[in-house]
């Protein structure tokens, strides 16, 4: 037997017991929507995935609102919190795209998250800091063009299909 036969047989004999170069871990990042109602936030993140330095599983969601929704939010800035969301809440969200990352991009995501996490409060303001901000500023991280001077800021939905718009890879 070749050299050459005995290589391919080493290298069918792998594949079947599927001992192969495993498969590459990534992080799945998918930004949704949800139409106004009286649950908040209306756009947030779903992470969904495995990093690849550890094998961690990933599947998170995040998302930044108002600690109570009240009408002072309509005056000024309040308190506000990154929040995660039931799963019942997500599958009633609209997901507009998905963008997949690598560890380094995820450990910079989760660092913006923290950072809003983090900020002094109050820390929402319906027209500097809300949900939609918030998104954009992920979108950034996982280097999605955004259009910073958006007239969007209080529509999630639209805004990110001004994302995908900004976005031909996002198809």
């Amino acid at each position: 037997m070749t050299r050459g036969v005995r290589l391919i047989l080493l290298f069918l004999l792998l594949f079947c017991a599927g001992l192969t170069a495993p498969a590459r871990a990534e992080v799945v990042v998918s930004f949704y929507s949800h139409d106004f109602g009286d649950r908040f936030p209306h756009a947030f993140i779903v992470l969904k995935g495995r990093l690849d330095a550890t094998g961690e599983v990933i599947d998170a969601n995040y998302g930044f609102t108002a600690t109570s929704v009240s009408p002072a939010i309509l005056l000024g800035s309040v308190k506000g919190e990154v929040q995660t969301s039931k799963p019942d809440y997500i599958a009633k969200s609209d997901r507009q795209f998905d963008v997949t990352i690598d560890d380094a991009t995820y450990a910079r995501l989760m660092a913006k998250v923290a950072e809003w996490r983090d900020r002094e409060q109050p820390s929402y303001s319906l027209n500097k800091r809300n949900c939609v901000h918030f998104v954009m500023e992920l979108a950034e991280v996982v280097g999605l063009r955004v259009n910073r001077k958006s007239k969007l800021f209080k529509k999630p939905k639209s805004f990110l299909i001004e994302v995908k718009g900004l976005n031909s890879e996002l198809g």
